[in-house]
């Protein structure tokens, strides 16, 4: 059994309507494609029924892990979050001290991470590296290509 998942709210809204899709809607299609394919005869040499059977399965797989991560999901007070400190949910702007760059991020749990939306996986090194600094620190971290320095210039909600 596996750890609980922190979530945002909409993060969980997300997971349940993928979910109800593939319930009501992809469930239904295949069993739709199965009954098709079994009228045509023969199933040992049936390569449709074949290919539905094995959607099927990869369907009830993701129906399977999704209610699982909807039953260990806990959604995050975010009333709850202090700017003191960096901590999941914060934004976050920080400065790259070799190149004078600013970036700004908000640190989510890694499933909902969208590096072009500038929402930053808790897992990633630089958010690992950011976790319970406050403003102002400096702080480094290695990354694949060495190691780089960032000052916490603001966090926020």
């Amino acid at each position: 059994m596996s750890n609980v998942t922190y979530l945002t709210k909409d993060g969980l809204q997300k997971l349940q309507k993928e979910l109800e899709h593939l319930r009501t809607v992809e469930r239904p299609a295949i069993s739709q494609m199965i009954a098709e394919a079994r009228d045509k005869g023969d199933l040992s040499e049936n390569a449709e029924y074949d290919a539905a059977k094995e959607a099927q399965g990869m369907l009830e797989m993701r129906i399977a892990r999704l209610e699982d991560a909807i039953a260990k999901a806990r959604v995050i007070d975010e009333s709850k979050i202090d700017t003191d400190k960096v901590q999941i949910l914060n934004k976050i702007k920080i400065k790259n001290l070799a190149t004078s760059a600013i970036m700004e991020y908000t640190l989510v749990p890694e499933s909902e991470a969208n590096i072009k939306e500038g929402r930053l996986s808790v897992g990633t090194p630089i958010a690992k590296a950011l976790l319970g600094k406050k403003k102002g620190e400096k702080v480094e971290v290695s990354i694949p290509s060495g190691v780089v320095t960032f000052e916490i210039v603001d966090i926020s909600r």
